[in-house]
């Protein structure tokens, strides 16, 4: 099938005759950093797994922190301070120039409930939206949905700390409907639908205490119009893929000088 027109050829065809496309393997199918374990594990894709390390990591971390800090019950409940030290999205902290809070708070939970709960969402959206999308885009899609996210949740609520991987969730629910609505059909009709069933009950669900629905929200939004714009891997080599490829590197690079930041911070404050 043409990854342009989506009309029928031969697997012989270099170019689409309908549409004079180039055509040949997608950079998804290549497969670049894809299945881990060589597919054992069929939902163990690259990007989603190592989010859900660093997330693990960061909590383990500041479970530890909250327990030398005298909360005795870290495991279950991160206390906001330890939270805000680490990373959480705090609005007067952003107001001084502490942007990469944007960043960090995507990484961080505040309960055992809470992490649990969006890596079991993590290990199945993330996986389909690797698949489908392909690691590079993913991994935009899921950053830059969590910045939206927390950027608005700034704008809402900037006095109230904020946490948690549900902004970048949400971003990734968006990037399906937007799959669902750019490519008509019965299996994009499904698609659509399904995905937004999961923003309607995700969202419904941001109405209990607690919740940042201005992140799930502004993390919807983000991850829609991005993936609206990204659309689905082309050929191996085509520019665009490139052009994805470069802005994962640069995804990740904001991320590690986010926590570099707040390593530096931390570390000033514990002075």
């Amino acid at each position: 099938m043409c990854p342009q027109c989506r009309a029928f050829i031969t697997t012989k065809d270099k170019v689409c005759p309908y549409c004079n496309e180039r055509v040949g393997p997608r950079a998804i199918d290549r497969r670049e950093p894809g299945a881990l374990i060589g597919g054992f594990i069929p939902h163990a894709r690259f990007n989603t797994t190592t989010i859900l390390l660093l997330n693990f990591g960061l909590y383990l971390a500041t479970t530890i922190y909250s327990m030398k800090a005298g909360n005795e019950g870290a495991f279950s409940n991160i206390d906001s301070q330890t939270l805000v030290a680490f990373g959480a999205k705090f609005g007067p902290y952003i107001a001084l120039g502490q942007w990469w809070r944007l960043v960090t708070a995507g990484f961080l939970h505040g309960g055992l409930l809470h992490i649990l709960m969006n890596s079991w969402v993590l290990w199945d959206l993330g996986s389909q939206v690797e698949e489908v999308y392909g690691a590079s885009r993913m991994w935009v899609i899921y950053l830059v949905s969590s910045i939206c996210g927390f950027y608005v949740s700034d704008l809402w609520n900037p006095m109230v700390p904020s946490v948690g991987a549900s902004a970048g969730l949400f971003g990734m629910i968006g990037a399906m409907i937007a799959l669902g609505v750019k490519h008509q059909g019965g299996t994009g009709d499904a698609v659509k639908s399904m995905y937004i069933r999961w923003a309607i009950y995700g969202l419904l669900f941001s109405f209990l205490p607690g919740i940042d629905m201005a992140a799930h929200i502004g993390g919807l939004a983000g991850g829609f119009g991005l993936a609206y714009l990204a659309g689905l891997p082309r050929y191996e080599g085509a520019p665009v893929e490139t052009f994805w490829k470069g802005g994962a590197w640069v995804c990740i690079a904001i991320t590690a000088l986010s926590f570099l930041k707040m390593y530096l911070w931390f570390t000033r404050m514990a002075q």
